[in-house]
C-alpha cells in the first residue's frame, strides 16, 4: 500500500507552500498582472501619464507587417533550435551510454557547456565567426566562401540556431543519457540474440521508452527557444540583419527598451505569454497521448 503523509493541522502545511507561493506570485502573477493592465494603455515613456486605448495596442500590433513577420521567425527559429539540439544531444547519448573505456570523462566534457551563459555563448560564436577577426570565418575564406552573418540573413539564422543549440545540447544529454541507463539491458540483450540490428532495436525499443524523457524536453526546449535565447541574439545579431533573427521575445525588448513604445511590447508580452501557454497545452493534449511511461 501507498504510504501517505497526513497533517494534523493547516499552519504547517501553509507554512511549507508559502515560500513558493510567495515567490510565484511576486515574480509571475505580479508581472504578467502588470503586463496586461498595460498593454491597454500607451503609457508615457518617463511613466508620468497614461492614455487608455483598450485593445488598440493589439490591433496595432496585428496590423503590423513587421511584428507578423517575427512570428513566422519565432517559428522557424524555434523548431531548429528544439530539432538540432535534441537530435544531437539523442545521438551523443547514444553513444556515451555505450560501454567504451573513458566514457566517464566524455560524459563528464559533454555537461561542461551547459554552465555557459546565453550570452557568453553568443560572445563566443560571435568571435569565431567574425566577419574580420573570426577563426572559422577565416578558414572559410581560404576555402572559397565569403561568410558575412551581418548582411546575410540565412547565415544570421544559421549562426544564432547554431550557437542557441549548442548551449542546450549539454541539458539534453543529461536527461536522454538518463532515460537510456534506465532501460533494463536485458531488454536490449533479447532483442539483439533474436537477431534485431542496432537500428531496429533503437527504433523498436530504445527509442518507444524513451518517449517521456523525449516529450519532457520537447516542452523544455520550445519553452527555452521562445524566452531564453535571448541573450545569444542579442549578442551576436541584435535581431538584424532586417529583422531576419527578431523573434517574438526580442521584439518585445527592442519595442519596449529600445523604441521606449512600452504599451505595444506590454502587448506583445500577453500575446507570446497566450502563444507559449497554448503550445504547452496542445504538446500536453495531443502529444503526450503517444508516450508509453
Amino acid at each position: 500500500m501507498e504510504k501517505r503523509v497526513t497533517f494534523k493541522g493547516w499552519l504547517l502545511p501553509m507554512c511549507l507552500l508559502m515560500p513558493q507561493i510567495i515567490i510565484t506570485a511576486v515574480f509571475f502573477f505580479y508581472p504578467a498582472g502588470q503586463a496586461i493592465y498595460q498593454s491597454l494603455f500607451i503609457p508615457d515613456p518617463f511613466g508620468l501619464s497614461m492614455q487608455w486605448v483598450g485593445l488598440g495596442n493589439f490591433e496595432y500590433l496585428l496590423g503590423d507587417s513587421y511584428y507578423r513577420a517575427s512570428f513566422v521567425t519565432t517559428a522557424v527559429f524555434s523548431i531548429l533550435v528544439t530539432v538540432t539540439s535534441m537530435g544531437f544531444a539523442l545521438y551523443l547519448a547514444v553513444l556515451a551510454d555505450r560501454l567504451i573505456k573513458g566514457s566517464g570523462i566524455y560524459r563528464t566534457l559533454l555537461i561542461w557547456p551547459y554552465a555557459v551563459a546565453p550570452a557568453v555563448a553568443g560572445v563566443l560564436w560571435l568571435f569565431m565567426f567574425n566577419t574580420r577577426v573570426g577563426v572559422v570565418s577565416w578558414y572559410l575564406g581560404l576555402l572559397g566562401y565569403d561568410w558575412n552573418h551581418v548582411l546575410n540573413e540565412a547565415e544570421a539564422m544559421g549562426l544564432v540556431v547554431v550557437a542557441s543549440s549548442w548551449g542546450r545540447v549539454s541539458y539534453n544529454f543529461l536527461f536522454f543519457l538518463a532515460g537510456l541507463q534506465a532501460i533494463p539491458k536485458s531488454v536490449i540483450e533479447a532483442a539483439a540474440i533474436d537477431g534485431a540490428r542496432f537500428w531496429t532495436r533503437f527504433r523498436t525499443i530504445v527509442f518507444p521508452l524513451l518517449s517521456p524523457t523525449t516529450f519532457f524536453l520537447l516542452v523544455v526546449n520550445i519553452v527555452y527557444a521562445f524566452f531564453e535565447t535571448f541573450g545569444v541574439i542579442h549578442t551576436i545579431t541584435s535581431g538584424g540583419p532586417q529583422q531576419a533573427t527578431t523573434i517574438l521575445v526580442y521584439k518585445v525588448f527592442s519595442d519596449g527598451f529600445v523604441s521606449q513604445d512600452l504599451g505595444s511590447s506590454a502587448a506583445q508580452s500577453v500575446i507570446l505569454l497566450v502563444i507559449v501557454g497554448a503550445l504547452t497545452i496542445v504538446q500536453f493534449k495531443f502529444i503526450e497521448r503517444r508516450v508509453h511511461y
